[in-house]
């Protein structure tokens, strides 16, 4: 059977480009914080401008491209169908999405947004990604109804909940007013602490279903391949996500501790976030113990390292996440830097890191090619990233706990002991600090993106692809 493959080879090529424009302006607005006088005293350069441009590049063009890329790359083989709607409906998918990302990338910097965390693109731009949704879900869940493979494969219900999902958060959170019929400007629909509400409700669960949901189906997939291991327990895979999306969907209020929110819907976002905890680690066990019996493999396919790396921090991200919802602990750890150590031990440790192995398993998949260009730049990317990592997190974990005792501290008169100004301060070596960890992360990325050129153009060929393999073969056997 012939798959639709140019369309993925596109999307895998923009998860390298979006992944090293993100990381840049991840350094870029890391090093304003630094020193400010590189805002440059432009409208345009300013942190505020350029903050949701990194966030977006990550989340949206280097994350999004991935899940495109490796949805469309999975449910085609575990279904042994080739994608509904054929090679046009692919390339739709894809300039659709990158027409999205760039108008979306001008609104940050000309200002044009509606000021809604990971939601600021202007009422046109979301009408856009509305349509290339719809036409996503319906490529998707066509492949699958055609399926010659009688069964679904546990990845496809992640990539099902994700897409569905994020359609129903991205709907609801965006219904907008438009000043006027020609106005690039808009007005929520709710507002006040309803429109807060919705707002985070949206903003948790893009957190969950589109960073961790989708991402898991990645873990699902490639784990298996890479390790050559049936998944670990497969009915745990199906609990898993059952218990998972019935779960996360509850969480956002956390968000709101302590402001007009009705105490009973802070309470009841806090006890869902610490019952994830369940869930959550039981997908962790799940794709780590797939290694066993193969636990070698790590020391000789750093590409393998990086996925099961991945699963490592993101069970060190759901442990903290639910920590960080009680009330007492959210009552130091909000507005603070730790919550920024917390989002990017998930994001560059999780969502890169899976990313990461997943492109050193596709590229020479859709390239025809018999392995990675080198083996000893995966492994400089690895540890390179590894340790920007470590620099980041741990900086902000200390700079943002010292944030927060800073703000509570009172003086025997019961004044506040510290002003603003003092620290901001404090926290400036730190600053530096993550400025160098993200430095290391986007060097790592650089030396991919430059290993995987190598890979297309001088990577020797391999064999004719094989047959498609049933969804069976990556499954536990004996479940």
């Amino acid at each position: 059977m012939t798959y639709v493959e140019g369309p993925i080879r596109a999307f895998a090529i923009a998860t390298v480009f979006w992944g090293v424009v993100g990381f840049l302006m991840g350094v870029v607005i890391a090093t304003q914080l630094a020193a400010p006088l590189l805002n440059l005293d432009l409208e345009w350069t300013t942190f505020g401008r350029l903050r949701p441009l990194h966030t977006s590049a990550v989340i949206f063009a280097f994350g999004g491209n991935a899940l495109f890329a490796t949805s469309l790359y999975i449910v085609q083989r575990t279904c042994r169908a080739r994608l509904f709607g054929g090679e046009d409906a692919g390339w739709f998918l894809f300039w659709g999405y990158q027409f999205f990302i760039v108008m979306a990338a001008l609104g940050y910097v000309l200002g044009i947004t509606q000021s809604k965390e990971y939601a600021e693109p202007e009422w046109f731009v979301d009408l856009w990604l509305t349509l290339v949704w719809v036409i996503y879900l319906v490529v998707y869940g066509g492949t699958i109804v055609k399926r010659e493979e009688p069964h679904i494969f546990v990845a496809n219900w992640f990539y099902l909940a994700f897409i569905i999902t994020i359609a129903v958060l991205h709907i609801g959170n965006n219904i907008s007013i438009p000043v006027s019929l020609f106005s690039s400007h808009s007005y929520s629909a709710p507002s006040g602490v309803q429109g807060a509400m919705i707002q985070w409700w949206y903003g948790h669960n893009a957190v969950a279903f589109y960073l961790t949901v989708p991402f898991l189906a990645m873990m699902y997939y490639f784990i298996p391949k890479q390790a050559d291991r049936p998944i670990y327990s497969y009915r745990l895979s199906i609990v898993h996500f059952w218990t998972l999306i019935f779960i996360y969907i509850w969480a956002g209020p956390h968000h709101l501790h302590y402001t007009a929110l009705p105490d009973w819907v802070q309470v009841l976002g806090m006890v869902f976030s610490v019952v994830l905890w369940m869930p959550s680690w039981g997908g962790m066990i799940n794709g780590l113990m797939t290694l066993s019996g193969a636990w070698d493999k790590l020391r000789t396919d750093p590409a393998l390292r990086f996925s099961v790396a991945a699963v490592g921090f993101y069970a060190m991200a759901t442990f903290e996440g639910p920590v960080m919802s009680i009330r007492a602990v959210n009552g130091l750890s909000h507005y603070t830097d730790w919550t920024i150590g917390h989002v990017h031990s998930g994001a560059l440790g999780w969502n890169g890191f899976i990313t990461f192995g997943a492109l050193y398993f596709l590229f020479p998949v859709l390239w025809r090619k018999k392995a990675i260009w080198s083996q000893k730049l995966i492994e400089w990317h690895f540890w390179l990233a590894t340790l920007g990592i470590v620099f980041y997190i741990t900086a902000m974990w200390v700079s943002g706990i010292m944030q927060g005792l800073m703000w509570r501290a009172y003086d025997e008169l019961g004044f506040l002991q510290y002003s603003f100004v003092e620290t901001v301060e404090a926290m400036h070596p730190y600053y530096v600090i993550r400025t160098l960890g993200g430095l290391l992360y986007l060097t790592g990325g650089l030396l991919m993106a430059y290993n995987l050129w190598k890979t297309v153009t001088s990577g020797e060929a391999a064999e004719p692809a094989p047959a498609a393999v049933p969804a069976s073969a990556i499954a536990s056997p004996a479940e």
